[in-house]
């Protein structure tokens, strides 16, 4: 055989050869390119934002709802929350939580304004170190935070102050008790509360108490004030419990005269409406403010800066408002 026919032989043997190889080859080539093609695609999609919300109280039932909320809005949005706070009401243990949460570097954090400036200058840390910190239930006007969702307070101590003396039972003495002397808004009600109060005619604050939002100390609370004020009239509680400690602390002091004005519409303070020993309570939605803080945050990650302050409105519930809410 000639040259020229033993390499036109040899040509189509590895032309052969090469066609088998590329058919053998080409399936792990695909996969090397799907994989690539995966890592590729989880390289560029973000990783998921953690937020962490820090409660007044662990187990109350106002801050509960807020961490439910914020937890359904937030599985819709692909960001995790963490949720942490003190046992039993404690300014010190909160500051302390915070420091905890800077450290750890979230994405952003929801916690309650404290009226403390230290407090504040925590929530500035947090800013300064590129984490946005938003207030819920109480602001913190003095400090860098990036907006406040909540209850308009100062506007729902107003409405209470029109529901007691709108009320059809006589004029007199009242007393009130608010959940804590440093918690913004408690002070923003009972402010709200007293500017109707003092340009209506008949109607006079004689004691204001704090109850640490404690149903307990709610109703010692108002066994002294009725003991010192046997003429009183009305009693109002400015936070979740205290309307069920007023009622309980009336039954120690011999007393079912009173008319009586809640904060919000956990179970005890339902069944008091229900009962007719509780007149009315102002109740906010914990739940929507959860869930539009996080609606807000997730904005904000996207570029839209958050209104300075989103007002959750609040409503009015009486025994002509219960519906579904009253326990069988």
């Amino acid at each position: 055989m000639s040259n020229k026919k033993w390499t036109m032989a040899l040509v189509g043997i590895l032309l052969i050869f090469g066609y088998f190889l590329y058919k053998f080859m080409s399936p792990a080539m695909e996969i090397n390119h799907l994989v690539r093609d995966m890592n590729q695609s989880s390289a560029k999609s973000e990783p998921m934002k953690h937020v962490v919300l820090i409660a007044q109280e662990l187990d109350n039932p106002f801050w509960r709802a807020v961490e439910q909320g914020a937890r359904a809005s937030a599985a819709q949005r692909g960001i995790a929350i963490e949720y942490m706070g003190p046992n039993r009401i404690n300014p010190s243990e909160q500051k302390r939580l915070l420091e905890k949460a800077i450290a750890g570097k979230p994405d952003a954090i929801l916690l309650q304004g404290v009226k403390d400036p230290k407090y504040a200058r925590l929530i500035d840390q947090a800013v300064d170190q590129g984490i946005p910190v938003m207030t819920v239930d109480a602001d913190q006007p003095d400090s860098n935070r990036l907006a406040y969702v909540g209850t308009d307070n100062l506007e729902a101590g107003r409405r209470m102050g029109e529901l007691v003396v709108n009320h059809a039972d006589g004029k007199g003495k009242i007393g009130v008790i608010i959940g804590s002397e440093i918690a913004d808004n408690q002070q923003l009600r009972l402010v709200g509360f007293r500017s109707v109060i003092s340009r209506t005619q008949g109607y006079e604050i004689v004691a204001v108490r704090t109850s640490n939002i404690s149903r307990i100390q709610a109703a010692t609370q108002t066994e002294a004030l009725l003991n010192q004020h046997a003429d009183m009239k009305t009693m109002v509680g400015f936070s979740a419990l205290d309307a069920a400690g007023i009622v309980e602390g009336m039954r120690a002091a011999n007393r079912s005269d009173l008319r009586v004005f809640g904060f919000d519409d956990v179970e005890a303070t339902v069944q008091g409406i229900a009962n007719g020993v509780i007149a009315a309570s102002i109740v906010q939605h914990p739940r929507e403010i959860g869930a539009r803080s996080i609606e807000l945050l997730a904005a904000y990650f996207e570029g839209t800066a958050p209104p300075v302050q989103q007002f959750i409105a609040t409503s009015m519930l009486d025994r002509n408002h219960l519906g579904s809410k009253v326990s069988s």
